[in-house]
């Protein structure tokens, strides 16, 4: 653990692979920006490869003031140990106050093991981060401009906000999706700074052989027009007419959590909070009755359609459009009408 640094700088580990950003470290850059200009301190980013210097002036141009280079040929593909071992160093050499990842898969990995290290907290798939105030219940004390860490928890029926007042860096990883990644400023201006961090045998006792990457299959983040289904289509035979829907419109395939307990259709389908957060230009939602779960990962679509045989169905509060009927009978003359004019 570090003693606290009010003055501390905000953090964001870069995740990158064979010199290309992953989209939640750029997402994650506008919400530090944020976080940063609440505290009045500098926001940083972490880069870490073996030639990634080129993407240092992106990390800037989303917010950063600073980035913190390490260029090392034995860090151009991810392994645990050194990763952890720089970013240990780092955390000590500079004492950051409050140090983000994304909850992907690398981040995941990553981040406890930093935690652990450091003898800090982590709050793990937060969907929001905010700054604000803490009373302990016990001592009455009030700890001012603390890292509010907001995440799903018991299942997803409760929204907690975790407060981390002892140990610091305050640290937490984010969802995909969940923060708005900004155009970026080309014109901004920051600071590069290069790092030197040494490894020991321990560190590289791992040594990577091959790398087999599977490609993914279901990409909801980047779709224009998504046709989401839930309990409501009723069997996973049904569920064909979620993709025939998709299919006349090019879109792509969702669920709710609820169609994925189900066992209707696969969990790599799922939006909400404990799914993808997404942004379509048009969504349409089809036997989702709309819990506050699932409303959270796609309300902020452009254009918002439902279809659901319950008019009280409160995903109707969020839909520009509303259907109420059967979707056995609405679908097929969406599709007809779609195909119509093709």
């Amino acid at each position: 653990m570090i003693t606290p640094n009010r003055k501390g700088e905000v953090w964001v580990f870069a995740e990158q692979e064979d010199q290309h950003l992953n989209e939640v470290s750029l997402e994650l850059c506008g919400k530090a920006r944020e976080l940063a200009d609440s505290l009045g301190v500098k926001m940083a980013a972490v880069l870490a490869g073996g030639e990634v210097r080129e993407l240092a002036q992106r990390l800037i141009a989303h917010g950063a003031d600073r980035v913190y280079c390490v260029h090392d040929q034995r860090l151009e593909h991810y392994r645990t140990q050194p990763y952890a071992r720089l970013m240990c160093r780092l955390i000590t050499r500079h004492s950051p106050q409050i140090v983000i990842y994304g909850a992907t898969p690398l981040g995941r990995d990553l981040a406890p093991r930093i935690a652990s290290e450091m003898r800090a907290g982590l709050t793990a798939d937060c969907t929001d981060l905010e700054i604000g105030d803490y009373v302990d219940p016990k001592t009455k004390k009030t700890h001012k401009n603390l890292l509010l860490q907001i995440r799903p928890a018991f299942g997803g029926n409760i929204i907690a906000t975790i407060v981390n007042h002892e140990r610091w860096p305050q640290m937490a990883s984010v969802r995909e999706g969940v923060m708005r990644m900004s155009d970026g400023d080309p014109n901004r201006t920051g600071e590069i700074i290069e790092e030197k961090v040494e490894f020991n045998d321990f560190d590289l006792a791992v040594n990577l052989i091959e790398r087999h990457r599977e490609p993914r299959m279901v990409n909801l983040k980047g779709a224009r027009v998504i046709v989401a289904g839930g309990s409501g289509v009723g069997s996973r035979e049904n569920f064909q007419l979620i993709h025939d829907l998709a299919g006349a419109m090019g879109g792509a395939v969702g669920a709710s959590r609820a169609a994925v307990d189900g066992g209707l259709i696969g969990k790599e389908y799922q939006i909400g909070q404990t799914g993808t957060t997404v942004r379509p230009a048009l969504y349409i939602a089809c036997g989702i009755s709309g819990a506050v779960q699932h409303r959270a990962g796609m309300q902020e679509s452009a254009k918002i359609i439902a279809i659901n045989r319950d008019a009280e169905a409160p995903i109707f509060s969020v839909a520009h459009y509303g259907i109420v009927g059967d979707l056995n009978k609405v679908i097929p003359m969406m599709i007809k009408a779609i195909k119509g004019r093709a």
